[in-house]
């Protein structure tokens, strides 16, 4: 494979098994920088850029697959060595399926309106009430659902909620986009950033639990106390106290079943160390299914709602890693890494996880963990190094737009409701609650040892 592959600028690391047949493993193994290598870094530059600021309003997925096109065509790498890049995202590709039917779902039948109006009834008339079960809600479907589903589904809901109680709905927003990150580390299976940076590796439940338990909260608690400062002018005054409530139909009790079903199962092939994809996908089609069949409805309409575009996107983010990996610097950064942790564990994970935190914001954080996963397959670093990582790539996109493919999905969503967010404007408020958030969180990290 290419993650393997030897650096360029430097002497071979290592045996290279299948990359013997990858033009870019070849051109490592000689040891030299050279045109195509150049040609490598740009494609990728070009690519990620896309699908961060989605030039001509083309999806993001369009720009990663032109990416990993254009290493094709130009022989920058073979058929094999793309196509080995992306099975390596089967478990990622497997779980995002199935959370994203269970989100449509529970779209589709009611769920998530229901939730709103019912908190919005909790609120009792005052906003800063509504703001904390809106951040509430949002910390439960982050944890069981992932980020995405928080940013996509639960936001339209969440909007339309604090319009009918006649509250400043952007406080409420910002709530969504923040927590759908800050609670990402809760569990596994709260963003698939997790399962990218751990790849086949993931911990057990047990062992995640005692390195992120203590930094989730702080991550939460952190996140929650400086969002309800930074907007506290907006959460004065009251709200309606009351808003029509329908009940929850069929299809909506059943979905609610999937979704707890869902989260038992997945808890526990968690705790057992297993793979979360595949039950995660099964756990989607079977709830979708049982409400189709109950309901004697199509699940077509259901399949076309799914934005299935994401995972092309993240099939094409694998390929480019991958070749970005052939021209050595991947293997650099495990170099340094490495030697780093190996003089200081603790002062490692403070400072990689604080650099790609930052970074994330750069480049998105899933190609960014999906570098940091390949960097951690060849540096072999102490865990204390990796869940630093995964602390920075998880909470650091809550710093701007631009850091994860969640806040990017949030902000569309917005967008359907016609309210906008600008990047400044997102950049003043994450500037402010990401810093302690995450100095919160790698601390605790730390002093767990």
């Amino acid at each position: 494979m290419a993650r393997n592959a030897a650096p360029i600028i430097t002497d071979s690391i290592g045996e290279h098994g299948d990359d013997e047949d990858d033009p870019a493993a070849r051109r490592a193994e000689a040891g030299r920088v050279t045109l195509p290598v150049y040609a490598i870094w740009a494609i990728c530059f070009a690519a990620t850029f896309g699908v961060i600021t989605r030039p001509f309003k083309l999806p993001e997925a369009v720009w990663a697959v032109a990416g990993a096109a254009l290493l094709l065509v130009f022989g920058l790498m073979s058929p094999g060595a793309a196509w080995s890049a992306v099975l390596k995202g089967g478990d990622v590709y497997l779980f995002l399926i199935g959370m994203m039917l269970l989100s449509e779902v529970a779209r589709d039948e009611g769920l998530f309106d229901w939730v709103a109006e019912h908190a919005v009834r909790l609120a009792r008339g005052s906003t800063s009430r509504l703001f904390a079960l809106v951040f509430g809600v949002g910390i439960v479907v982050t944890t069981f659902l992932s980020n995405d589903a928080t940013a996509v589904v639960l936001t339209p809901a969440v909007y339309a909620a604090a319009k009918r109680a006649k509250a400043d709905p952007l406080p409420m927003l910002f709530a969504c986009a923040l927590i759908a990150n800050a609670a990402s580390f809760v569990l596994p299976i709260s963003n698939p950033a997790n399962l990218v940076l751990y790849g086949g590796a993931m911990p057990s439940l047990g062992a995640w639990m005692a390195s992120f338990a203590l930094p989730s909260l702080l991550s939460i608690g952190v996140t929650f106390l400086v969002l309800r400062w930074v907007e506290r002018e907006r959460l004065t005054g009251q709200c309606e106290t009351i808003v029509e409530t329908g009940t929850l139909p069929r299809g909506g009790r059943i979905a609610l079943g999937g979704i707890f079903a869902t989260a038992v199962l997945l808890i526990a092939a968690s705790a057992q160390g297993h793979d979360l994809g595949l039950p995660t996908c099964l756990a989607g089609i079977a709830t979708m299914a049982a409400i189709c069949i109950g309901g004697r409805k199509s699940p077509f309409s259901t399949l076309r709602s799914v934005s299935w575009a994401v995972l092309p996107l993240v099939a094409g983010l694998f390929v480019l890693v991958e070749a970005l990996a052939s021209t050595g610097v991947i293997a650099m950064l495990a170099r340094w890494l490495a030697a780093s942790a190996a003089r200081s564990p603790s002062v490692t994970a403070g400072v990689a996880g604080t650099i790609l935190a930052f970074g994330s914001n750069l480049m998105n954080n899933l190609p960014a963990g999906l570098i940091v996963s390949t960097t951690l397959d060849q540096a072999h670093v102490p865990q204390i190094v990796t869940d630093g990582l995964l602390i920075g790539v998880d909470l650091g996109p809550n710093l701007s737009i631009t850091g994860s493919l969640a806040t990017i999905l949030w902000l569309t969503a917005i967008r359907r409701e016609g309210e906008d967010v600008g990047f400044w404007r997102f950049l003043k408020v994450g500037a402010l609650v990401m810093p302690p958030a995450l100095f919160a969180a790698l601390g605790a990290r730390l002093l767990l040892g």
